[in-house]
């Protein structure tokens, strides 16, 4: 749980520079990859990793987003651009409507009353989850993919050295 918001700050700028390299790299050819039929398609999970309302909505927090359940777009550089303008929003909502004690304050989400620290926990966990298959996709579709939390095997030999196995 975040108790400050300079630490969520801190975590969602590095965690969303990170996604941010992963969608630059998607092409528009990759958009229609599944990891199986009647699955999201890499563009439909992309496009889930661009911040609506979403977990956020019921904390009273507002920021610029692309319509909930709004359909992704066939550009994949009109994703990567909606996830650069929409973290930048989010991240200057949180900055300028919250205080380290709006953080403490508890709402009903999924039933359950969790505070606004664990909300921005949890969502910032979801996106880290997401990315992960975006990834998957990714190499399924042959779209190259950078590291995350450290290099990939291209990357490894890139530097000269054997990926670890």
């Amino acid at each position: 749980m975040f108790v400050t918001i300079q630490s969520f700050i801190e975590d969602y700028r590095h965690e969303a520079a990170t996604t941010q390299k992963l969608l630059d790299a998607l092409t528009d050819e990759s958009l229609s990859q599944e990891v199986a039929p009647g699955y999201r398609t890499l563009g439909h999970l992309a496009w889930h990793l661009v911040p609506s309302g979403g977990i956020l909505n019921p904390t009273g927090l507002r920021f610029e987003a692309p319509a909930e359940r709004s359909e992704p777009p066939a550009s994949a550089a009109a994703i990567a651009e909606a996830y650069r303008r929409t973290t930048q929003s989010l991240l200057e909502a949180v900055e300028t409507q919250w205080t380290d004690d709006t953080l403490q304050v508890s709402n009903s989400i999924f039933g359950q009353q969790w505070k606004n620290g664990l909300t921005l926990n949890l969502f910032l966990r979801h996106e880290i989850h997401h990315r992960g298959q975006l990834t998957i996709l990714m190499r399924q579709a042959g779209v190259p993919v950078t590291g995350v939390y450290g290099p990939t095997k291209e990357e490894w030999a890139a530097i000269g050295m054997e990926a670890p196995v």
